[in-house]
């Protein structure tokens, strides 16, 4: 067999073209096959008309006419095929010629040296195009991914700072993460709420915490007595600042007024219903926090902030929060706002800081309208008006847990740190 193109061939022995693209023959005569077999052994060059009727004649004489009529039907056996040319030198022969667009077609037949003729004799040019059309394509994957989206969301953070927080009298350097482009991240922008004079608090020798800012909010989460690897999840301290005015905050009597708040109202200890479809028989990992925003001359307001994670696989699952937001003395009727979604989780980093990123894609919202808004919670209420209209995806970052507590970065009431007591529960 005599390969003409990668997909087309000829059988002397037959007497026919095989074409395996199409799975078909073309039938040849004696001398049609001759003069093919020499016009292939010579392709790109010119044969002689006296070859070719060597070739397809031999040991006889006959007319220059059977040549030409011979090259006339080889034409149209070949029509089907553009890529093959039988070509008339005027004065010198004929001449045959294969495109290389021929290797295209032959993708698909099971031949090494076919494959191999459609990879590498292909122009330059083709190649090159082929390749970059390859790495678009990759690219354009790659941009509308949902990984290019934690990368980006991940990347708009820093990690590279420690700042000295002073809380009850104790000093203590924790970990600042802030978005890029914030340009006040002194110490004081999340000390100046806590006033000097009665930031005393007898029973704190130590803590450990976090501060965070995206520019808007400076949030601070901070574990009394705990080490950098242990917390116990007693007296948790959760402070957002949300006005650049001093607030004034008592330490003392913050944490009393806390104790109280908290024993108090209890709207998201359990935000799974035991009906919901597809949880039953599986873990539960529940956080909770409360977290408290200070205001100069208005009521302390209080968000008590539940995320619950379902896993169905290794790192994806239903997600679920709720927020209820109220004041010290109970003048809002509670503002509650709660999502469901399915999430992905990332293993990232933020420079060095080890971070797991959830990928929630909101699947429901709810926002329980309260009857009456204080002026101290209608900040609130806007900031979660305004998150129930546009929140589709969201990013949720763990950057420290333990077997008892968790610190998350939230993205519900603007971006704001809390450290979370942690418990697991079988539906």
């Amino acid at each position: 067999m005599l390969k003409v193109t990668p997909y087309l061939e000829l059988d002397e022995e037959a007497k026919q073209l095989v074409d395996h693209a199409n799975n078909k023959t073309v039938t040849l005569t004696v001398s049609e096959s001759a003069v093919l077999h020499q016009l292939i052994l010579a392709l790109s060059s010119v044969c002689t008309k006296e070859d070719l009727l060597a070739a397809g004649w031999p040991d006889r004489v006959v007319a220059a006419t059977s040549l030409t009529q011979c090259v006339s039907t080889l034409r149209k056996k070949l029509e089907p095929y553009p890529e093959v040319m039988l070509r008339t030198i005027a004065g010198r022969g004929y001449q045959l010629n294969v495109s290389n667009r021929s290797h295209i077609k032959m993708l698909a037949v099971n031949d090494a040296e076919s494959v191999r003729a459609a990879l590498v004799d292909v122009s330059l040019l083709v190649k090159l195009s082929g390749i970059l059309i390859a790495i678009l394509i990759g690219l354009s994957f790659w941009y509308f991914s949902d990984y290019h989206g934690v990368i980006k969301a991940k990347n708009s953070w820093d990690a590279d700072k420690q700042i000295t927080l002073n809380i009850g009298g104790t000093k203590q350097d924790v970990q600042l993460i802030h978005k890029n482009d914030v340009a006040h991240l002194h110490a004081s922008m999340w000390q100046k709420h806590l006033a000097p004079e009665s930031n005393h608090l007898a029973d704190l020798s130590k803590f450990n915490g976090f501060a965070v800012t995206d520019g808007n909010y400076y949030s601070m989460a901070v574990c009394p007595e705990a080490d950098k690897q242990k917390c116990s999840g007693n007296g948790l301290i959760n402070i957002t600042a949300i006005d650049l005015t001093p607030a004034g905050l008592n330490m003392q009597t913050f944490t009393d007024l806390t104790h109280v708040m908290e024993q108090r109202i209890r709207y998201n200890r359990v935000i799974i219903p035991h009906d919901e479809p597809g949880t039953s028989g599986f873990i539960e990992h529940h956080y909770h926090a409360d977290v408290y925003f200070p205001v100069k001359g208005n009521m302390l307001v209080r968000s008590d902030i539940s995320l619950s994670l379902i896993y169905e696989g290794e790192k994806t699952g239903k997600f679920y929060s709720a927020a209820c937001v109220t004041d010290e003395e109970c003048k809002t009727t509670p503002i509650k706002y709660k999502i469901k979604g399915n999430f992905t989780q990332y293993q990232e980093k933020i420079n060095d800081l080890d971070v797991d990123v959830f990928h929630v894609k909101v699947l429901q919202k709810e926002l329980m309208k309260p009857e009456q808004v204080s002026s101290s919670a209608m900040h609130f209420y806007r900031e979660i008006r305004k998150h129930e209209i546009i929140d589709s995806d969201l990013y949720f970052y763990r950057i420290y847990k333990d077997p008892d507590t968790a610190v998350w970065i939230v993205p519900l009431l603007g971006n704001l740190v809390a450290w979370y007591e942690y418990d697991k529960v079988k539906l």
